[in-house]
């Protein structure tokens, strides 16, 4: 049973992940390890694994870059944990003007404005980048879906390092 199979949605990269998290609480309420203290050893490990299942497949599917992994993997394309460098010129080149934009940011001794405005524009990227893979893996343009899904992985690492700027900013 694959975690689509699990929380009864259709394969596809767009979900309700409310209706996702709803399922989730329902499912962690059937198989609470706790429900189970009586049981025999064979059926608390039982539910110990399924739970544990089912904990794999909500992360897994509430966010988008892993639920378009996974979706690749069923497909027999696993990139998860591939070293393989993108092999797009303009991106990269969009990858070290952004690099230098955040260390611009750094250095401001006000960034707050700054930090808000790269966010919102890294945010518009990555909804015009998640539009493209919904097309892509729509399509089964499994390729053109895992170069999207490796941009997309910079830039969520580049919203986390700009929320640690943030972060650091408002706590002086």
């Amino acid at each position: 049973m694959n975690y689509f199979e699990l929380f009864n949605i259709a394969e596809s990269f767009a979900v309700d992940v409310d209706a996702i998290t709803q399922t989730y609480r329902e499912l962690q309420k059937q198989y609470h390890p706790d429900k189970f203290a009586t049981a025999n050893d064979q059926d608390k490990l039982a539910v110990v694994q399924k739970s544990a299942e089912i904990n794999d497949a909500y992360t897994t599917l509430k966010h988008p870059v892993s639920r378009a992994e996974y979706l690749l993997k069923l497909r027999g394309l696993d990139i998860q944990h591939e070293t393989q460098t993108l092999q797009d010129p303009s991106f990269l080149m969009q990858q070290m003007e952004y690099r230098e934009r955040l260390e611009d940011i750094a250095a401001l001794a006000e960034p707050f404005d700054a930090v808000v405005e790269f966010e919102q524009e890294l945010e518009s990227e990555i909804a015009g980048f998640q539009q493209k893979l919904t097309g892509y893996i729509e399509s089964n343009e499994n390729e053109a879906a895992a170069n999207t899904i490796r941009k997309l992985k910079f830039m969520f690492k580049l919203v986390a390092e700009l929320e640690r700027l943030e972060d650091e900013q408002l706590a002086f």
